[in-house]
């Protein structure tokens, strides 16, 4: 299962013109179900997302970052299905979806995720779309601020959101010759100008005695 957490002030889904639903302050979920989910993939995913400190406290002077969840906020949460989060572009252009679970068991676990959510929180904050609908899904996003999830094996590990799915893999595990050569611009752009140019300048030769 993999969903994507937005941070919002508010976010709403319309169907053919009608409101559907719509929260104020909260979380927009994106939801998709893989073919390999299970129940208890479904339930981690509810619990670890109601638990994501995307907001700051407050309460504090100055405030803390990234120390709240959306239920100690009491803010909303407004889930959506959106299977196309498990696209593969790996080959050519043209989007592959076979990791997406089938019409009826994406369905009977999206819903299981939905009721979970509801269990864990207030039931009456929780709102949802219109499943395998074509739906009109708006947002203000608050900061922006996003999260990727994803969840194998019930176990959910947490990603950074890339511009394009295929590179997911590449920024989560670097290669060691990329490793190596972040540490060295690391090195190179925390020293000190003089160190710099210290450092980048070849040792001198010893000098040489001449021999009578």
């Amino acid at each position: 299962m993999r969903t994507v957490l937005q941070r919002v002030k508010s976010a709403s889904v319309t169907v053919d013109g009608q409101l559907i639903s719509s929260i104020g302050k909260g979380m927009l979920v994106l939801a998709a179900i893989s073919k390999d989910d299970t129940e208890k993939d479904v339930e981690s995913m509810a619990g670890k997302i109601l638990k994501a400190k995307l907001w700051d406290d407050e309460d504090k002077e100055p405030a803390l970052r990234w120390k709240k969840g959306v239920m100690e906020i009491g803010g909303e949460v407004l889930c959506v299905s959106q299977f196309t989060l498990l696209a593969s572009v790996k080959k050519g252009n043209k989007p592959d979806f076979h990791q997406s679970a089938s019409g009826l068991k994406a369905k009977t676990l999206y819903q299981a995720f939905f009721k979970k959510v509801q269990d864990l929180y207030e039931p009456d904050k929780i709102k949802d779309g219109v499943f395998a609908a074509m739906m009109d899904v708006a947002l203000v996003n608050d900061g922006p601020v996003g999260i990727d999830y994803t969840c194998l094996d019930n176990e959910v590990h947490p990603q950074h959101l890339s511009p394009c799915p295929g590179l997911r893999s590449t920024l989560t595990t670097r290669p060691r010759s990329l490793f190596k050569s972040t540490q060295t611009l690391q090195k190179w752009t925390t020293q000190p100008p003089s160190a710099q140019v210290a450092s980048a300048r070849p040792a001198a030769a010893p000098p040489q005695l001449l021999s009578t």
